[in-house]
């Protein structure tokens, strides 16, 4: 009898260490469960709200997406512009009597900085459009702050209008200032009239 039950008490040792290691797996298996669901929730959650209008975007035309995101960008004032310095350029300006040359250096302040690739993707359109814009002024025209200034509007419309797909025209034909498009301004680093 005695050899009855060493042999009967290890069998219900064993019960138990099997149920509490049971239970230990499954008690480990579902905190992963509920911790990877959690950690997913959060990177969704997480998501910018100007990625959720992304989808819709991919039908539409770069201009039209470039035109929609200053539009988003313009909601957060505290991210830096991009500037685009362009080369040099030296026109030959409208004759008050004699030859009159004007040497520029613009700078484009850009509201992102992804934009600046796609300026330099159209800069021979940009340029060109640049130099006539240029070669229609006089002298007089470049030498008081208001000329400088209207000029510089002048190719930020054209600039703009190259970019977002918009009839030239129409953009030169705008008295207003309208800095809806992805180049906000035109800077002159250097602008020399001889």
């Amino acid at each position: 009898m005695a050899d009855a039950k060493k042999t009967g008490a290890p069998a219900e040792g064993e019960a138990p260490k099997k149920k509490s290691k049971l239970l230990l797996i499954i008690i480990i298996a579902v905190l992963v469960l509920v911790l990877g669901g959690g950690g997913a929730a959060f990177m969704l959650m997480k998501k910018k709200p100007a990625e959720d209008g992304d989808e819709e975007d991919l039908d539409a035309p770069p201009a039209k997406v470039a035109k929609a995101k200053t539009k988003k960008k313009k909601g957060n004032p505290g991210a830096p512009p991009a500037f685009v310095k362009l080369d040099p350029f030296v026109v030959k300006l409208q004759a008050d009597g004699q030859e009159n040359y004007a040497q520029a250096t613009p700078e484009l302040k850009l509201l992102e900085a992804p934009m600046a690739d796609q300026v330099k993707q159209f800069m021979p359109e940009i340029r060109h459009k640049f130099l006539l814009i240029m070669a229609a002024k006089k002298a007089a025209d470049l030498s008081n702050p208001e000329g400088m200034q209207q000029l510089a509007n002048q190719l930020r419309e054209s600039i703009n209008a190259t970019l977002t797909g918009e009839k030239p025209d129409a953009a030169m034909e705008k008295q207003d200032v309208n800095e809806d498009g992805p180049v906000v301004a035109v800077f002159f680093s250097s602008l020399i009239v001889q």
